[in-house]
């Protein structure tokens, strides 16, 4: 007797594992293709615009409970996927200011 194959299929090659870039279907991409699948707010980007950009790596994020008010989480959430993200990107916004200011405090 063999043994029925119940695992599911897998999923279609057009989506990446998440974190995982097909690389050579990038490479393929065409810079009038990017203009046309561009939003339109990044449409008319001054020249110099990405002159001071800084590479920052992604480090690997510390598992925490945080517990928050249910009206801050409610309007996280309803801005979409990866809502914890955009909470640390807040918290480390507050954080970038409080060091500056602390930096301003001691030039003083």
């Amino acid at each position: 007797m063999s043994a029925k194959r119940t695992s599911k299929p897998s999923a279609a090659p057009e989506r990446p594992v998440r974190g995982r870039a097909e690389l050579a279907k990038l490479r393929r991409v065409t810079e009038r293709e990017i203009r046309r699948t561009s939003p339109a707010e990044l449409a008319d980007l001054p020249a110099d615009f990405w002159t001071d950009a800084e590479v920052v790596n992604p480090v690997p994020k510390q598992p925490i409970s945080l517990r928050v008010d249910r009206d801050v989480l409610a309007w996280f959430r309803n801005q979409g996927p990866r809502y914890q993200s955009r909470i640390n990107a807040v918290l480390r916004a507050y954080v970038l200011a409080m060091r500056e200011r602390a930096n301003r405090r001691g030039a003083a």
